[in-house]
């Protein structure tokens, strides 16, 4: 008599998990009940010390952080946040005329920022394009070695010599896309398209400043680069 074939079951994946931080309550509940229209999961937290400790306990896939917050501000908190888990991907929320903050929220790591008033669709569009290009690994690639160093990629984690780096959400995705793209020239307006998105922080110096960063962390001789080349008058090669 023939067996029934057995069902296999299929785990539908994970929806992704946002954490609004922010404390006006009609925002809080705008946002929630858009972004739960949308498919994801939502955290909330009302001022900025709760927001930095959700977000280290609770390990979101994106932060939504306005920048005018009690307790503690949205771009300490970004500080923060970068210093301890800085793989976690951040969208500031500002106020318009706040361009000192937008500027320096970047600096301090922010992966993209919206200006309120917003448009939820704009919100949106911006979220899934950060997790779209956070979220993305190569087929089939997993890990990535070069010298001393290994990158997880799906964990977003770098070990030299063994030893755990702390590196920023943003130089982890400059790193990574250096590594999917392996052997190619890639321009700095290439770069930061690609791995900034449109209309973030229209100048390539912030490449520049992310690339020495990786040479510090990552090179034998930051002085004497082996991996991150410089190609010049075009931008840079990674070779590892």
């Amino acid at each position: 008599m023939r067996q029934k074939e057995k069902t296999k079951v299929t785990e539908a994946p994970r929806p992704a998990r946002i954490l609004v931080v922010e404390d006006e309550p009609n925002m809080v509940a705008g946002l929630r009940d858009n972004f739960e229209f949308e498919g994801y999961e939502v955290l909330t937290a009302g001022d900025g010390i709760e927001g930095l400790q959700r977000a280290l306990e609770e390990s979101p896939d994106l932060v939504v952080l306005d920048v005018m917050m009690p307790r503690m501000s949205g771009l300490e908190v970004c500080k923060q946040l970068r210093a301890q888990r800085g793989s976690i991907p951040i969208i500031m929320l500002t106020a318009r005329g706040q361009e000192l903050d937008k500027v320096v929220g970047l600096e301090l790591g922010a992966d993209d920022y919206v200006t309120k008033p917003f448009s939820i669709r704009e919100l949106l569009a911006r979220v899934k394009a950060v997790l779209r290009r956070t979220a993305v690994v190569p087929k089939n690639q997993d890990q990535h070695s070069f010298g001393n160093v290994d990158v997880d990629l799906r964990r977003q984690r770098v070990l030299r010599s063994g030893k755990a780096l702390e590196v920023s959400s943003k130089e982890f995705e400059l790193l990574k896309y250096f590594i999917c793209h392996s052997g190619e020239t890639l321009s700095r307006d290439r770069l930061l398209e690609e791995v900034w998105g449109y209309e973030n922080f229209p100048t390539t110096r912030t490449v520049d400043t992310h690339l020495v960063r990786l040479r510090q962390k990552l090179e034998p001789d930051p002085e004497q680069p082996q991996y991150f080349l410089t190609v010049h008058g075009t931008g840079y090669r990674f070779v590892g």
